[in-house]
Parts: structure tokens; C-alpha cells; sequence
């Protein structure tokens, strides 16, 4: 039964953050807000929502060890496995954004992570924490982060479109934000508390849990998208998914859920902490091996090996 319900937690986010993520694009079309930049918010946010409402739950019930994991676990799932198999399927082939902007700001976001998450190890406390104030300075850098990248986008252009659609009723609208938060709110609650008691029963600690179970979960939208995009010949909507949703994840997200109450790594170690920065860096070494700006298929084949080695290290 707890796996059930699971299941159904699982499902009403993935719903809820489908309708929301609906509504709010419904809404900013309405305000006549320029295309680009809903999906440089609203889209990039929406399909990270699972992942928020999970760490920020968890947060609020003092749980860091899920709050944190889901976001380690997450992003070496984003990297590893959807990067991974989508190059293993076709070569991805990185754009000037990517290299220029994505990939450094990832790879400096997790950097900063594992100095806010180490420091008994940096000797700068003898807890390893993420405090209040680190909390805001991520927030703050992700807020920075969207100002920027809208900036650029702005510079560039807004891409041409067709003829606009109409927009959808204020009923329809309102509709799909309140049922989509009602999902969001009730599926996490009810997919973290099932975690956790599937956890204890186990004998496995809910910091391996969150970094495998409860992170594939709430890593579907970004495979789905990422898969979908693949398929209709659009890889660099697939990586700039994937890169957009990691610094989400780590700024936005860890940022919220330490605002909320401060984290305490726990269950959470410097090697769990040390496989996100590892995963930024191979993407970033990727982007320029063999001087060809692409995620190619063997590189694909060693990131899906690093995330079943380390996965076979958490559960032996």
C-alpha cells in the first residue's frame, strides 16, 4: 500500500506541475509577456516544480536529508542518465549558450553548493550546513541568473512566431493554477511521507532513498521533455532543459528550502556532495573534447557507467 501510494503522490505531481507550469504560461500570455521569456521562467521552473515541492516539504518537517538528497540525486540523474541515454541515442550537439553560459553557470553553482555543504571539511564549522544566509545568496544568484539570461535573450531578439493564439478563459486559467498547486501540495506530501516510511522499513537511510527513489520521480518531467525533444529533433531543447532545471535545482530550489530552515547535510556526504560537482565538470570537459562541441555517444556510455557505479555504491 505505501508503494501505492507512493505512486499516487508521484503522479499528482507530475499532473500538478503539468497544469500549473499551464496556467501560468496561459497567464503570461494574457499580460502579452514575450514568448522567450516564459520559457526562460515558467517552463524552466515548471518542470523543476516537482523537485521544489518535495525539498521544500521536507525542509519545513526538518527533514534535510530528503530535502537535500532529492536535489543531489536529481541533478546526477539530469547529467548522468537523461544526458546519458539521449547522447547514447543521438550526439548533442552544444550551442554557444550552452558552452558560453550554461554549462560555466552549473559548474560554478555546484561549486558554490559543496563550499556551503562542507564545512567541516573547509574548517568553517563543525556541522556541515546550509544556513539561512547561504540560503538568500543562492537566491539571490538565481534571481541575478534569469535577469541576466532574459538580457541576453532580449539583446538577441524575441524569436518570430505565428499568429498568436487566443487566449485561454480566466476560468480555464485560474482553474488549471489552482488545481495544479492543489496537486503539487498534497501529491508531495503524500509521495514524501510514503518515502520515508518505505525507508525506515527497508533499513535504508532516507538519504540514499531521496537521492535514488525520490529524485528519479521527480526527475520524469525533465526525462520526458528531454526524450520528446529528442525524438522531434530538437536536442538543444533537451540539454538546455536539463542545464536550466540543474541550476534551478541547486540556486533556486536548496536556496528556498534553506530559507525555510536551515539544512544539515546528515545522511548527505562529501562524496554525494563531490558526484554533483563531478557531473558538471565531465559536461563541461565533454563540451570540448576531440574539439567538437557536442555530448557524443561514447561520452554518453561513461556517463550512464559513473551513475550505476555510484548508485551500486549507495545500495550495496
Amino acid at each position: 500500500m505505501n508503494v501505492f501510494l507512493l505512486l499516487v503522490g508521484l503522479v499528482l505531481i507530475l499532473a500538478g506541475a503539468n497544469f500549473l507550469t499551464d496556467g501560468a504560461a496561459a497567464l503570461a500570455q494574457r499580460f502579452r509577456v514575450p514568448e522567450f521569456i516564459v520559457g526562460l521562467t515558467v517552463v524552466a521552473i515548471g518542470t523543476s516544480m516537482p523537485e521544489l515541492v518535495v525539498s521544500v516539504l521536507s525542509s519545513a518537517a526538518h527533514n534535510s536529508d530528503v530535502a537535500v538528497g532529492n536535489i543531489v540525486g536529481s541533478n546526477l540523474f539530469n547529467v548522468f542518465v537523461i544526458l546519458g541515454i539521449c547522447a547514447l541515442i543521438r550526439p548533442l550537439a552544444l550551442s554557444e549558450s550552452n558552452i558560453r553560459r550554461d554549462i560555466p553557470v552549473g559548474f560554478g553553482a555546484s561549486l558554490l553548493f559543496f563550499v556551503f555543504a562542507s564545512d567541516k571539511l573547509l574548517h568553517l564549522g563543525t556541522v556541515d550546513r546550509i544556513g539561512r544566509v547561504e540560503g538568500v545568496v543562492m537566491l539571490l544568484l538565481y534571481v541575478a541568473f534569469l535577469w541576466y539570461s532574459v538580457r541576453a535573450a532580449g539583446r538577441q531578439g524575441a524569436p518570430k512566431t505565428t499568429a498568436a493564439k487566443p487566449p485561454k478563459p480566466w476560468w480555464l486559467t485560474l482553474g488549471l493554477i489552482v488545481v495544479g498547486l492543489a496537486g503539487l501540495v498534497y501529491g508531495g506530501d503524500l509521495f514524501l511521507h510514503h518515502a520515508t516510511v518505505i525507508a525506515r522499513k527497508l533499513g535504508v537511510s532516507e538519504s540514499v532513498i531521496a537521492i535514488t527513489l525520490v529524485a528519479g520521480g521527480t526527475s520524469l518531467p525533465e526525462l520526458a521533455s528531454s526524450v520528446v525533444s529528442l525524438a522531434k529533433g530538437k536536442a538543444g531543447l533537451a540539454l538546455g532543459n536539463v542545464l536550466g532545471s540543474n541550476v534551478a535545482n541547486l540556486l533556486l530550489i536548496l536556496g528556498v528550502s534553506a530559507t525555510i530552515h536551515p539544512l544539515t547535510m546528515g545522511g548527505i556526504t562529501t562524496l554525494d556532495v563531490a558526484m554533483v560537482v563531478l557531473s558538471s565538470l565531465l559536461l563541461f570537459v565533454a563540451a570540448f573534447t576531440f574539439r567538437r562541441k557536442a555530448v557524443d555517444r561514447w561520452e554518453g556510455a561513461i556517463f550512464v557507467a559513473i551513475y550505476v557505479a555510484y548508485i551500486w555504491y549507495l545500495v550495496r
